[in-house]
C-alpha cells in the first residue's frame, strides 16, 4: 500500500525534521513534570507543562506505559485517571534494567557480561552497594532475612 508522504524528499522540504528521541526519553520527561506537580496531576496538566507539541493522545499513551511498568500509579478523577510517580528516573531505570535481565535464559552469563563490562568506579560502587546485602546473608542464612529474595532459583539447586 503506498501512502503519500507529501515531498518526494522523505518529508525534509518545508520544515526541519525533529531528530528521534532516545529510548525511554519521553517517559523520563513525563515523570520529571510529574514530579514537579508536587501530588496528583491529570494528563491535560502533564500535556502543558511538557517541553514541545505532544498530542494529549501521546501523553495518554506514555502514561498508561509507565503504570504498565509500575513507575506511576493512578487513581479515578471524574471520568479520567490523576497521576502520580511511583518512581523516580533512577527506579525507571532500574526498572528496565530488571525487565531486560528477566528476559534472559542465562541470568549469570548477563550479569557477569554486565560486571565485566563496567568502569572500575562503577564496579567499586556496585561492590560497596552488595557488600551490607552479603554480609546480611552469611548472619541471616537459611532465615528468609534481607538476603533473602523468597524467590528460588532452579539454576542455583544442585543436580542429582
Amino acid at each position: 500500500m503506498n501512502r503519500p508522504t507529501g515531498t518526494d524528499d522523505g518529508g525534509t522540504r518545508g520544515s526541519p525534521r525533529l531528530p528521534r528521541r532516545g529510548q525511554g526519553q519521553l517517559e523520563s520527561q513525563v515523570l520529571t513534570v510529574l514530579r514537579s506537580a508536587g501530588g496528583p496531576a491529570t494528563a491535560g496538566w502533564v500535556q502543558e507543562h511538557l517541553d514541545g507539541d505532544l498530542a494529549y493522545t501521546t501523553v495518554i499513551t506514555i502514561l498508561s506505559r509507565l503504570y504498565a511498568k509500575k513507575a506511576v500509579t493512578r487513581t479515578r478523577q471524574g471520568r479520567s485517571y490523576a497521576w502520580t510517580p511511583a518512581s523516580d528516573e533512577a527506579g525507571l531505570a532500574a526498572l528496565r534494567m530488571r525487565r531486560v535481565l528477566d528476559g534472559e535464559r542465562d541470568r549469570e552469563a548477563v550479569l557477569a557480561r554486565f560486571v565485566s563490562a563496567l568502569s572500575p568506579g562503577d564496579e567499586a560502587r556496585l561492590r560497596a552497594l552488595l557488600s551490607p546485602a552479603a554480609e546480611g546473608e552469611d548472619a541471616d542464612e537459611g532465615s528468609g532475612g534481607p538476603g533473602d529474595s523468597g524467590r528460588t532459583d532452579d539454576s542455583a539447586a544442585p543436580e542429582g
